[in-house]
């Protein structure tokens, strides 16, 4: 085995280390070469950290501001729902509230009718007559109120007829109440009272007959009251 003599060996270190030298001055040589291509390009790591970090922000404030826009889209939705409920139940109130005052102002109408009426004539009236359409195909319901006005010192008793006339086939016809009955109702249609009576009566009409007028007859079977007749055009109502 061969021996290397010490001055081999210190030539050998000198040797290395400067090619270590050598190959880190490189190095720093190429980083400088990089730092200054990018200080060239206007690029610092600084600036550029800094920069990173406000877009960073930038980004944490409009997620901030999303999160927020949608807590407030999420109020006014629930306002809006609120409301359109709000609205919904004061409109069902106020609906209401007009039925119960026009319901009260027909009362008030139809009482007035029995203590004061319009003509100041005392005895038997005709308060209401309203026609309604049936289930079935030319049935008609007939809703008949009776009212004494002025004078309730005793009841007034009798029954009532009626009569419907019209146009059938070109010429005019009349239909009493029994001609307009099923074959299971009954013809009388009596009545007793003191201030007022409502009735409901159904009607069915023949076929190719046009009702153009209804007339009441009500008899009164009690003295020193007149019996009375009226007159009225045939109108539909929804009820």
């Amino acid at each position: 085995m061969a021996r290397h003599s010490p001055l081999q060996l210190h030539s050998r270190g000198r040797v290395i280390a400067t090619r270590l030298a050598l190959l880190a001055l490189v190095v720093a040589v190429g980083y400088l070469v990089y730092e200054f291509g990018r200080i060239q390009a206007n690029y610092n790591i600084v600036d550029a950290g800094r920069e990173r970090q406000a877009y960073e922000d930038r980004i944490a404030d409009l997620e901030t501001s999303i999160v927020g826009l949608k807590e407030q889209i999420a109020l006014l939705e629930t306002h809006r729902d609120i409301d359109r409920e709000a609205y919904k139940e004061v409109e069902a109130s106020l609906t209401a509230l007009q039925v119960k005052i026009q319901e009260q102002t027909d009362a008030i109408a139809f009482y007035r009718g029995i203590v004061s009426p319009q003509d100041g004539a005392a005895g038997l009236k005709v308060q209401d007559l309203r026609l309604t359409r049936g289930q079935e195909e030319r049935a008609y319901n007939v809703r008949l109120v009776l009212v004494q006005s002025l004078k309730h010192d005793r009841k007034v008793s009798g029954d009532v007829n009626l009569l419907v006339e019209g146009e059938q086939e070109g010429a005019a016809a009349t239909y009493e109440f029994s001609q307009l009955l099923r074959e299971d109702d009954s013809e009388s249609w009596p009545f007793s009272f003191r201030y007022f009576q409502d009735f409901d009566r159904e009607i069915v009409l023949p076929d190719g007959f046009t009702p153009e007028r209804i007339k009441i007859e009500v008899r009164s079977r009690t003295r020193s009251i007149s019996s009375i007749e009226e007159s009225f055009s045939w109108v539909t109502s929804l009820g």
